[in-house]
């Protein structure tokens, strides 16, 4: 039985992997973890839970705040807001646990769970463990032990948390928006109101706004970060500055130059990276990203003095290289961005206020402030059916990446990886032109079909 908790939460096809009585079950059973873990000691506890707009997310919302509160639990309901909210608020308010029903960009019948710690940030994998084992033995029938009378937990709507959220984000920016024209794309998703008015409360016009009228079914639907597109024509039709879009949970932000040009999270992460060693608050002079980052932004964070550590693909551990470290920036080229100073998770949002606060700052357009790093092409083949235990063992393979090494020389990149989550290996080639970076990505799925086969 494989574990139930992923890199993200525990995700599935709402009502059928992830059903309500899991929810429910998951719900009591960390309520129960923390409280064996000394974190309800003293006081009575207190839970802070949201959601986005999915229509599973309303009765998967009812099964966990009713496991919270049949569990001792107080519990403060939010609504439909950003995972980085409900991390917020979680901190802010000083709640024992926050919990978040999302399952960020993929499509609507998915959802998904993710608990937060006091303090807002993601739960340990301890813990974690700990949940679902207990969760597992009291599936199989064993009994909770339940409060009552007085003891039940007590549930009331916090509708002052969409406030709450905004004003932080608008309070951490360096400066005003005044005079940007901006277009903004919800992703028919958690950010649909927030984003909007974080910009219009932050000095800048948004000119139009997309994605922004969730109905619960049609949520990261050919809109939001995994499809620009629209972003792109709205932007030219109405002269905007730049376009920012979110996916459905809203922790992540891409943005589009007023030319249509895409920026990912690599160029974002760079203008951000300048912006905070020049304003000094970039701690160690470091920039955290994955290895999946172009080499592109690796010469230029090296060309402009800013060190850049590299870490296995997945926000959590860019996430665990920052705070291991004490560094501010980090984030991967999906556009999940973290800004340690001010949030303690990805926030889309976040990063498209600094994004525009930067130019607005500079007086510089957005093309010319990413222009700091050229993205060199870079190509992914996914290749199937093979075992991709082997791909770090097999000596065939080995003598096929270092000849493609020697040939691209230091202007190009090679990387193979298992993939972490399906039965694949990953195949990934940079090189300055795209028809190089093809051919050496198409040999080396050869060699990886021959030697794993």
């Amino acid at each position: 039985m494989g574990r139930l908790f992923g890199t993200d939460g525990v995700r599935g096809v709402a009502n059928e992997d992830l059903t309500a009585e899991m929810a429910l079950g998951l719900s009591v059973a960390a309520a129960h973890v923390l409280a064996e873990a000394g974190t309800f000691e003293g006081h009575r506890p207190v839970a802070v839970v949201g959601r986005d707009p999915r229509a599973s997310g309303e009765f998967l919302e009812a099964a966990v705040v009713a496991g919270l509160a049949s569990a001792g639990v107080d519990v403060l309901r939010v609504g439909v807001l950003p995972t980085p909210a409900v991390a917020y608020l979680t901190g802010s308010l000083g709640a024992d646990l926050g919990v978040m029903l999302s399952a960020s960009h993929n499509p609507m019948p998915d959802n998904g769970v993710k608990f937060f710690a006091r303090g807002g940030h993601k739960l340990a994998d301890e813990l974690e463990d700990r949940i679902e084992t207990k969760y597992r033995e009291h599936a199989s029938g064993e009994p909770w032990d339940r409060p009552t009378g007085a003891g039940v937990g007590r549930v009331r709507d916090y509708d002052e948390g969409f406030d709450n959220y905004v004003a932080h984000l608008v309070g951490v920016l360096p400066n005003r928006l005044d005079g940007l024209k901006v277009v903004i794309d919800g992703a028919h998703g958690a950010a649909a109101r927030v984003s909007p008015e974080a910009f219009a409360r932050a000095g800048a016009e948004v000119v139009v706004t997309l994605g922004t009228e969730p109905d619960g079914l049609n949520i990261n639907d050919e809109c939001g970060s995994t499809h620009l597109d629209g972003l792109r024509a709205a932007v030219a039709a109405h002269g905007a500055d730049l376009g920012v879009a979110h996916d459905g949970d809203a922790d992540r932000c891409l943005a589009v130059d007023a030319d249509g040009n895409e920026i990912d999270g690599d160029q974002i992460l760079a203008v951000l990276g300048l912006a905070m060693k020049e304003a000094g608050t970039l701690r160690g002079g470091t920039v955290v990203a994955t290895v999946m980052s172009n080499l592109g932004f690796k010469l230029a964070m090296k060309r402009e003095g800013v060190e850049l550590v590299q870490t296995a693909v997945g926000d959590r551990y860019v996430l665990e290289e920052m705070k291991r470290n004490g560094f501010t920036l980090g984030g991967e080229q999906s556009g999940h961005v973290i800004v340690l100073d001010h949030a303690t998770t990805g926030d889309g949002t976040l990063t498209g206020l600094l994004l525009a606060a930067r130019v607005a700052a500079t007086g510089r357009t957005l093309t010319d402030l990413a222009s700091v790093m050229e993205r060199l092409p870079q190509v992914l083949v996914n290749v199937r059916d093979v075992d991709k235990a082997r791909v770090g063992t097999s000596a065939e393979l080995a003598t096929a990446v270092q000849e493609a090494e020697r040939e691209l020389g230091e202007t190009g990149r090679v990387l193979l990886r298992s993939s972490g989550t399906e039965p694949l290996v990953r195949v990934m080639v940079e090189a300055p032109e795209l028809d190089v970076a093809r051919d050496v990505a198409d040999r080396l799925a050869d060699a990886v079909k021959r030697s794993l086969g």
